[in-house]
């Protein structure tokens, strides 16, 4: 267990917590579907809070996680690591949660004191990132184990395709009384991670042309980054005509047929030569290529989109010197992903973000094994499984903040952009 685990004192005002039992989606191993199973659930241990969890996002990184794409060897598992809910149980020594919060996750729990960390990027913590790639908590073990006994990893440290879960504090982030938790569920993996491609790794500016290939669940998340940062064309680029008109609907100007010939030749066309900015959300070679060639001279591409292992994308070597073209990739918002995290959901709170319109579908978690069938085959942009229906907004948001919200946004994106150029630490947003 890390040292920042037991750096504050306990707390004896809350009660002791038991293990429980629940019901959860259990994959037994990679690439033959899953079960609903009764599960046990161990009570937090230091720095640690154990979640009721209201509702959970279906990710891509979840359909390559079960269908073995990403490991072979994490199995049992209890995938789920995009979910919001409410505190039930704290651990010694915790402080800053209390039974009762409103929580969405962050899959990073980040320590604070490694070289990253240090450098402002949270998102590369080192022990934090060691633990949610082994599919654990800090200390390296689960506290998931099946009625015999068994240990059950829990992906990316969260494991929420379930009724409960325990994570380390750092992997929790505190949600605005006016937000559904059913929209909250999004912000700690779609959100941030579409956004903070935008802000943190593109640095994208107002007035700026950008072309987002692929237009699913994170892709609509790059269009609104793209949408609050000011840009003057946003190019959407998919195979699916009904993904195009979601992108629209985000605030994308233009759309594009993947599967028609050289999109990235359609997109320059449209563009009157490239786009600054093309951002890769699918995780594929063809679509790395199709962002590539939708840059102008000078643009950048930035690849989000998780790709099997094994993939290897090839581009035209010359263009970096004649076009002076970059790449280069974001992996989860390229930043601090718990304080991007509490200043998305209060735009989402106060609806200058609009995380409601990202969701194609809404079930239960028995409607978990559809849900990823649809993500193969690319129906819908998002599905949340509502695990606790009784567990809404507490009150309505404040809708005068709006603006000011979007204003703050604006101005920190700039002041981040400055830093960046002078090579000094990125401030949050």
């Amino acid at each position: 267990m890390p040292a920042w685990a037991f750096d504050a004192l306990p707390c004896d005002n809350q009660p002791m917590a038991a293990e429980l039992t629940c019901q959860a989606h259990v994959s037994r191993e990679p690439c033959t579907g899953g079960q609903i199973e009764s599960v046990r659930v161990e009570a937090p241990r230091a720095g640690e809070v154990r979640v009721k969890v209201a509702a959970a996002g279906v990710c891509h990184s979840d359909l390559h996680m079960v269908d073995g794409h990403l490991s072979q060897d994490d199995f049992p598992l209890v995938a789920g690591h995009e979910g919001a809910g409410v505190v039930e149980a704290i651990g010694d020594g915790v402080l800053d949660w209390a039974i009762g919060d409103r929580v969405a996750f962050c899959f990073v729990p980040a320590c604070g004191t490694c070289t990253p960390c240090l450098e402002g990027q949270e998102n590369r913590c080192e022990p934090g990132l060691r633990a949610s790639f082994a599919s654990v908590l800090t200390d390296g073990t689960s506290r998931m184990h099946d009625m015999a006994g068994g240990q059950l990893k829990q992906f990316l440290t969260i494991g929420c395709f379930g009724e409960y879960t325990v994570v380390p504090e750092q992997g929790l982030v505190r949600v605005p009384d006016g937000l559904p938790l059913w929209q909250a569920a999004l912000i700690g993996c779609a959100v941030v991670t579409g956004v903070g491609a935008v802000r943190n790794a593109a640095g994208v500016a107002h007035g700026d042309s950008v072309c987002v290939v692929g237009c699913g669940g994170v892709g609509l998340q790059v269009i609104e980054g793209a949408r609050l940062a000011g840009a003057a064309a946003i190019v959407a680029v998919d195979v699916s005509e009904a993904k195009l008109e979601a992108a629209r609907a985000h605030g994308a100007t233009h759309g594009v047929i993947g599967t028609d010939e050289r999109p990235g030749r359609q997109v320059r066309e449209l563009t009157g030569g490239g786009v600054d900015h093309a951002f890769e959300v699918v995780g594929r070679e063809e679509t790395i290529r199709i962002a590539w060639d939708s840059l102008k001279t000078g643009g950048g591409a930035v690849v989000v989109g998780l790709a099997p292992r094994g993939t290897h994308a090839v581009l035209p070597a010359l263009e970096f010197l004649t076009a002076e073209k970059s790449i280069r990739g974001s992996f989860y918002g390229s930043g601090r992903p718990r304080r991007e995290i509490a200043q998305l959901a209060g735009l989402a709170e106060d609806g200058t973000l609009d995380v409601g319109r990202t969701i194609s579908h809404r079930t239960n978690l028995a409607g978990l094994e559809a849900a990823l069938q649809r993500l193969r085959e690319g129906v819908g942009s998002r599905t949340v499984l509502i695990l606790d229906p009784g567990s809404p907004a507490r009150s309505q948001p404040d809708l005068n903040h709006r603006r000011e919200r979007h204003v703050e946004y604006l101005i920190a994106h700039a002041a981040d952009r400055v830093h960046a150029s002078r090579g000094l630490e990125r401030s949050g947003l």
